[in-house]
């Protein structure tokens, strides 16, 4: 029974349990046993309160049983990345400067989900201060691939994506800068969304004008993700950048069709990248998908060389608005690419950043253009498979020297430049058991079309379906 109910979609469950031919308690339970079982190997939750969680899946259980209206993820279990604030629960941000932090309040996405009726049982494991695509920090350790434990399970959301993947949670919160949500999502075979900025609004933020960092959905389907990006968007005061248009649109179902969509796909975006060559193999053999489907599929890229210097400037621009006075205080127990990170930020002249928003004007309207020809641009999600969890990042790409812990990750990161929404959706897997992720990325403000797109891809492969095997404490495998 167990079994059945931490691998049944997030929005199947969310019915049984406003139908109440499944309670939120069993929900609940199913799933804090399954973090009991596959948690130790992988590391993915961290500041677990069983108590705290199955009070209030009783709670839940009360509210319906008394005929109280509850909102659309009623009785789901969530557990929150640990970046975010959510009462009552530690944020420590993977840093030693913030162990001991208990929140008083919560989030704007957190105050959403509760709202929502979600329970928060816990938070997902991160990398110090969500900087890096490997999650791993001197508070909690090392977050593991459950497809394989010694491989990283890619980050800054890597606890939140192992725990979908694994069963310990239906779905997850994330956030994204330079492939935070889209990185994990690709290395454990499940779906994040990037999506525009505003989309979510951000409280609190203290870059509040910046689109670079965003948050989202993290699912096991789109169809999951979508609805809880429901919950996630709509606009809101607080959010400078937030779009007016609510929520509910992501409950809209999908028209999988996609004949006569116009589709552009590029392997290396468009000869700027290195890309491991079983990536590459994988990658082009997903167009066939899109030609089965009816589209019309083109290679072509937009050109993104702008993208390198606009994304390195003003990600160091937002880390000194975020980090500065954390730099002054606690330099010595920050990691050494954070400071080189922050000090980065430091160094800025006022002329890097006007040129930096001056090439950021011009990605815009390459972009704008280039959507104007085609529906969606079809671009792996990361050069390389998961590497090895003992490196902190890959150091070279078919021999070409990584030379900072971020240039691995050009792939996702010159499409946050652009500002344009990003879906990973799984696409296979290496001969040796890797997931890999397809990069679908829209036009501007097209969350709902690249969540569709994604759809009718999923639907028609079913790669996604493949869950990690795990030998867990009483040695029952699941699978």
């Amino acid at each position: 029974m167990d079994k059945e109910i931490i691998y049944t979609s997030a929005r199947h469950l969310a019915r049984m349990i406003r139908e109440r031919t499944l309670s939120a308690r069993e929900v609940v339970e199913a799933h804090l046993g399954q973090i009991k079982r596959i948690n130790p190997t992988v590391n993915a939750i961290v500041s677990l309160d069983e108590e705290r969680a199955l009070a209030e899946a009783s709670r839940a259980d009360e509210m319906l049983a008394s005929g109280k209206n509850v909102g659309p993820l009623h009785g789901l279990p969530i557990a929150i990345k640990d970046t975010h604030h959510a009462a009552g629960f530690p944020t420590t941000n993977g840093s030693p400067i913030f162990r001991d932090y208990m929140a008083t309040e919560d989030d704007l996405i957190v105050e959403r989900l509760r709202a929502a009726g979600a329970i928060v049982i816990g938070k997902t494991n991160v990398p110090e201060f969500a900087a890096g695509a490997h999650t791993f920090n001197e508070v909690f350790g090392v977050t593991r691939n459950p497809y394989n434990t010694g491989k990283t399970a890619g980050g800054s959301s890597g606890g939140a994506a192992v725990a979908v993947t694994s069963g310990m949670i239906p779905f997850a919160d994330g956030s994204d800068m330079g492939g935070s949500l889209r990185y994990p999502a690709c290395f454990n075979n499940v779906v994040g969304l990037r999506t525009s900025p505003g989309r979510i609004p951000s409280y609190p933020k203290a870059a509040i004008y910046s689109p670079l960092a965003v948050q989202g959905p993290i699912a096991r389907s789109v169809e999951d993700a979508s609805f809880l990006l429901s919950v996630m968007a709509g606009p809101d005061p607080r959010s400078p950048l937030s779009i007016e248009e609510p929520g509910a649109k992501f409950l809209t179902p999908f028209n999988h069709d996609l004949k006569g969509k116009r589709i552009a796909w590029s392997a290396d975006l468009g000869g700027l990248v290195p890309v491991d060559s079983a990536v590459k193999k994988n990658f082009e053999q997903q167009l066939k998908v899109f030609q089965d489907l009816g589209c019309e599929v083109e290679e072509a890229c937009p050109n993104l060389e702008g993208a390198e210097e606009v994304f390195q400037v003003l990600r160091a621009w937002e880390f000194d608005v975020s980090f500065s006075a954390l730099f002054d205080r606690y330099r010595e127990l920050l990691k050494p690419s954070l400071i080189w990170n922050l000090e980065k930020g430091r160094n800025l002249r006022g002329s890097d950043i006007s040129r930096a928003e001056n090439l950021r004007h011009q990605l815009y309207h390459e972009m704008r253009d280039f959507y104007a020809k085609y529906d969606a641009l079809l671009l792996p999600v990361s050069q390389v498979s998961a590497f090895d969890a003992n490196l902190e990042y890959p150091t070279a790409i078919n021999d070409v020297q990584m030379e900072s812990y971020l240039d691995w990750m050009r792939s996702c990161y010159y499409i946050s430049a652009t500002g344009n929404p990003a879906l990973s959706v799984p696409c296979g897997f290496t001969d040796d058991g890797l997931p890999l992720g397809l990069q679908i990325v829209g036009p501007h403000r097209g969350d709902y079309e690249v969540l569709r797109i994604g759809y009718a891809f999923e639907q028609a492969t079913k790669y996604g379906e493949r869950r990690p095997n795990l030998i867990i404490k009483n040695d029952i495998q699941l699978s």
